[in-house]
């Protein structure tokens, strides 16, 4: 089954997702800026990324404005070169700001991946996965107990998630050496 939907999402233009995403991306916009749903949207890439129906994992979705820096323009004179008002942009990805402003309204649970969902002109959407460490089930689950030790904590703000990685350009190990030779 989780192929298929793979597939499916693979592809959002040829196949039924983009009519549904039409369908819902309305309601949601009209939700909240970070909601906590029953269950993922993209079950496929919930459960590659360390997703699991128990007890313990929270599905968040959140939504967050596309572009660049909105900057206000000077009032004093300056030399329009000097204005610093367009081409102004984030060191961060947005995917990575979405994840950071989910764990600030979850402080008692940890950022353990996210994924993209859905977008349009103004907003994307994402949906991160949060596990509580101080929950029993996780405590007990040898595969993610990991996540509960002193050094995993606030793990999303030191840039430990996997975008946060990305961002941080420690993906691709081989990438940069290239370049020197």
């Amino acid at each position: 089954m989780y192929k298929y939907v793979r597939e499916a999402w693979k592809n959002p233009d040829e196949s039924f997702v983009k009519e549904l995403m039409q369908q819902r991306a309305p309601e949601w916009r009209k939700e909240s800026v970070i909601t906590r749903i029953d269950r993922p949207t993209r079950i496929d890439r919930a459960r590659s990324l360390g997703y699991k129906a128990k007890k313990g994992y929270v599905i968040v979705r959140t939504r967050i404005r596309r572009g660049g820096r909105r900057k206000s323009r000077f009032k004093s004179g300056r030399k329009p070169k000097r204005m610093g008002v367009t081409k102004i942009t984030p060191k961060k990805s947005l995917k990575r700001i979405a994840e950071e402003r989910v764990a600030r309204k979850y402080p008692n649970m940890e950022v353990l991946n996210s994924y993209w969902v859905w977008e349009d002109g103004k907003f994307k959407f994402y949906e991160v996965i949060l596990v509580d460490p101080n929950h029993p089930s996780i405590k007990n689950d040898p595969n993610i107990n990991w996540i509960c030790e002193k050094q995993h904590t606030r793990r999303v703000f030191r840039g430990l998630t996997s975008e946060g990685k990305k961002t941080r350009g420690l993906r691709n190990k081989g990438k940069g050496a290239e370049k020197l030779r």
